[in-house]
């Protein structure tokens, strides 16, 4: 059965006041940034697949730590059941869940070379058959090679979607579906990096920078941390 990734109609139309906000914050991110791109270091679809799939609870820096002396030795399937998983746990082990990840590396990595002929299959369903690879991770890589328009929700682009009251979704699939509904198509394959990136270095968690923030005086939350 195919994996969708559907983009649900909202449960209520915007105001034409809100229409106009949403489309205002995204033509700011893309005056600013036109094409923004993963902060992970990538050579091929299987690289971009694997450093995302290392990437789960841990940060970008430290993947692309780990992913630099990897990738150069083993950027295909093939090198990487040939690296085999020890090799492959020494070269992740400062990674967080790195046992874990190695397993399911390698055991994509079979699956990749006994299945797709060692080439990454890019489409939904096949990508989320692979061990380690969820819908955030797919959404990812469809996203960032323009195959797909998604919106992968980590806890950057999770909170500054509800800061910016563009969501309201308790949970990931929940605030995906919302923002699937509402940002402006053309902007769909890259809402997710501006999300995220913003949520990175400008809407951080405990202090937002709201004095360096692009789109402060279209944030219903700016009051909440203005003096802080």
């Amino acid at each position: 059965m195919k994996i969708a990734s559907p983009r649900p109609k909202p449960a209520k139309r915007l105001s034409p006041k809100e229409k106009a906000r949403v489309q205002e914050i995204f033509d700011r991110f893309a005056a600013t940034s036109a094409h923004p791109k993963t902060e992970l270091h990538y050579r091929n679809p299987y690289t971009l697949v694997t450093a995302v799939a290392l990437s789960a609870q841990a940060t970008d820096v430290s993947v692309n730590k780990a992913t630099g002396p990897l990738f150069a030795i083993a950027d295909t399937p093939q090198k990487m059941l040939a690296l085999g998983e020890a090799g492959l746990i020494e070269h992740i082990k400062s990674i967080g869940l790195y046992r874990t990840k190695a397993k399911n590396v390698i055991a994509a990595a079979h699956i990749l070379v006994d299945r797709h002929g060692g080439e990454v299959p890019l489409n939904r369903e096949a990508l989320q058959s692979l061990p380690g690879v969820g819908r955030k991770t797919a959404s990812v890589v469809l996203n960032e090679l323009d195959i797909e328009p998604a919106i992968a929700v980590d806890t950057h682009v999770f909170r500054v979607a509800h800061r910016l009251k563009l969501a309201s979704g308790k949970t990931p699939d929940a605030v995906e579906a919302e923002l699937m509904a509402i940002v402006p198509a053309p902007y769909l394959t890259r809402a997710h990096h501006w999300l995220i990136l913003h949520g990175r270095y400008i809407c951080i968690a405990r202090r937002p920078k709201c004095q360096a923030c692009l789109i402060a005086d279209l944030c219903p939350s700016r009051e909440l941390f203005i003096g802080q």
